[in-house]
């Protein structure tokens, strides 16, 4: 198996905060922050961007993930893959991996079925589920470092939705509101304690990423 270079605080993973790209897009770090506050207040309160919106939902999942860990469950924030997208939470415990992503829509009702999605009265979408959040990336990177199988599935989030009708998923995909994300806890049987300890310091290495 190939090595990773030794962590170092600029490559651990851990310290990244739920939707870390949209906060450096929203200003929301270092002198961005103070931009912000004296040029995007107004601007907010007419116009607002879609982007604080999926923060808001990026945020409300990380404070779901974080009750896990009290029942031996590791989480990742933000995992930068090298084309410049990211696995949005990653969940790494004794049931297997997840790849976690957060859909936020307040006040909607959601309807899941056969590769679509339907928001109210709406039309149904295409919205395919198969490995579109990272999952099979997920698998291969830390399968190349772990010397053992690596199971990696899917949670997709909605938060803020007042109705979710799941009918249909495809195998290892599981959609939840975000206040059955505490189902997860009890899962089991997939990875040991050492093994989730070994991926997870395999995961929060940025280097494990760098060709993702």
């Amino acid at each position: 198996r190939p090595e990773l270079p030794a962590l170092t605080p600029a490559t651990d993973l851990s310290t990244r905060r739920p939707g870390t790209a949209l906060r450096v897009q929203l200003g929301e770090s270092g002198a961005g922050t103070l931009v912000r506050a004296a040029t995007g207040a107004l601007r907010r309160q007419k116009e607002p961007d879609p982007r604080r919106t999926a923060l808001s939902g990026e945020r409300r999942v990380g404070a779901e993930l974080k009750r896990l860990t009290r029942h031996g469950w590791r989480v990742l924030h933000s995992v930068p893959l090298s084309d410049g997208t990211e696995i949005g939470h990653l969940l790494i415990g004794p049931g297997g991996v997840f790849a976690v992503h957060a859909e936020h829509h307040p006040q909607a009702s959601v309807r899941i079925e056969d590769g679509t999605v339907r928001f109210g009265d709406g039309e149904p979408q295409p919205y395919a589920l198969d490995d579109r959040f990272g999952a099979g990336r997920a698998r291969r990177v830390l399968e190349a470092y772990c010397t053992f199988a690596v199971p990696v599935g899917t949670v997709l989030v909605f938060t803020g939705v007042t109705a979710l009708d799941v009918v249909t998923t495809p195998p290892d995909v599981r959609v939840l509101k975000e206040r059955q994300v505490s189902s997860l806890a009890p899962l089991s049987g997939a990875l040991t304690p050492t093994q989730v300890e070994r991926v997870y310091d395999v995961a929060r290495n940025q280097e494990a990423w760098a060709g993702a």
